[in-house]
């Protein structure tokens, strides 16, 4: 590997043999940036977030402000936060000249980055799939087709107007696509692992149901969050997880988000109205209080506020107790939809009445 460090009549700066092991901060990038320093070639990389482009820090293309760019170590943390490649400097094809199969999927990835590639697809090209895994392996440290998902969803991330998008901008713009809602978190969350050092990590992800998308936002342990996207207070619950936790966010899979998708697909089919995924949803004792309330209302029936008030044992809690309600942050699985009117008349919901409307009727018929 070449040496980040010159003789001392070089003009480029000088580091010491520390800084092989540690990546210069991002003021230090930035000068490099300027200077189109090629002692960083394959070692930085650069995304401007004004055009959702990342580039190698020797692009000849006009320079970005040092508030619009964001450092990092390898292509891959560049896709995964939701750049696309520049056509100018054509940063994937590294140092070196790729191996051919490379280079030709490179270029066809590049001509249609919203392609939705299958095995199939690369078969069909010529080329052997597990050759083709090995060799993005090697060169990228992922395969193709995860290269080419994460490349789809940086182009449906152009689409936001968000700018540099946070999931509540994302939430209360109503973003609920499948395709977009990944490209939104993946560019949120996609920060580089430096700056999400020392931070519990929590993952979210989407999962699809016959009612519309909804997310799930877990730890390793726990579900934290499962609400439909059009929720408007879904951004005022990340928020408050965020700050009660003092968590980042990443977009991934962890065993509880996978445990409640495959109990919620029992849901929907009306094998099972039964949840047994730990959750750990954020809120004061009372609101705990009435959530286990609403956990003991069983499937095929409901409440009412004042019924489930006098079950808690603080009848006059009535309006405590909608509110309580109105801020479960856990839909389905902690049942907020079971509880209506006195009259019988169904009343507000976070994910629509019709939502409330289809979830009682569909738990009366699988009862």
């Amino acid at each position: 590997m070449p040496a980040r460090f010159s003789a001392a009549t070089d003009a480029r700066p000088r580091y010491e043999l520390a800084m092989l092991f540690q990546r210069p901060n991002d003021d230090v990038l930035y000068d490099a940036l300027i200077a189109r320093d090629a002692s960083y070639d394959g070692f930085a990389y650069v995304g401007v977030r004004t055009t959702g482009i990342f580039c190698k820090l020797t692009c000849a293309a006009r320079k970005p402000k040092r508030e619009n760019v964001q450092f990092y170590d390898t292509t891959a943390e560049c896709l995964h936060a939701g750049f696309r490649p520049c056509q100018r400097c054509r940063p994937m094809m590294g140092a070196g000249a790729p191996e051919p199969l490379v280079a030709e999927l490179l270029d066809a990835l590049d001509r249609d980055p919203e392609r939705r590639w299958l095995e199939t697809d690369i078969v069909a090209m010529g080329f052997d799939a597990s050759t083709v895994r090995r060799a993005f392996k090697r060169r990228f440290g992922m395969c193709f087709l995860e290269m080419a998902r994460l490349r789809r969803l940086g182009q449906a991330a152009e689409r936001l107007t968000a700018g540099d998008s946070v999931i509540e901008a994302q939430v209360e713009a109503g973003f609920g696509s499948g395709s977009g809602f990944r490209a939104t978190v993946t560019r949120l969350l996609g920060e580089a692992p430096v700056k999400l050092r020392g931070k519990t990590m929590l993952k979210a992800d989407w999962i699809e149901t016959p009612i519309g998308p909804m997310i799930a936002i877990a730890d390793a342990h726990a579900l934290h969050i499962l609400e439909f996207l059009e929720r408007k207070a879904l951004a005022t619950e990340v928020r408050k997880l965020r700050t009660a936790t003092g968590s980042a966010i990443a977009f991934g899979r962890s065993a509880p988000i996978d445990q409640i998708e495959a109990e919620l697909g029992a849901y929907f089919a009306g094998r099972s109205a039964d949840f047994a995924t730990r959750i750990a949803p954020q809120g004061t004792a009372f609101e705990r209080q009435v959530w286990d309330g609403l956990r003991r209302i069983q499937a095929g029936s409901s409440a009412t506020y004042s019924g489930l008030a006098a079950e808690i044992g603080n009848p006059a809690a009535v309006r405590a107790v909608g509110r309580a309600n109105g801020a479960n942050p856990i839909a389905i699985v902690i049942p907020c939809h079971r509880v209506v009117g006195a009259s019988g008349d169904l009343t507000g919901y976070g994910g629509g009445l019709w939502r409330k409307r289809w979830l009682l009727e569909h738990e009366r018929r699988t009862a």
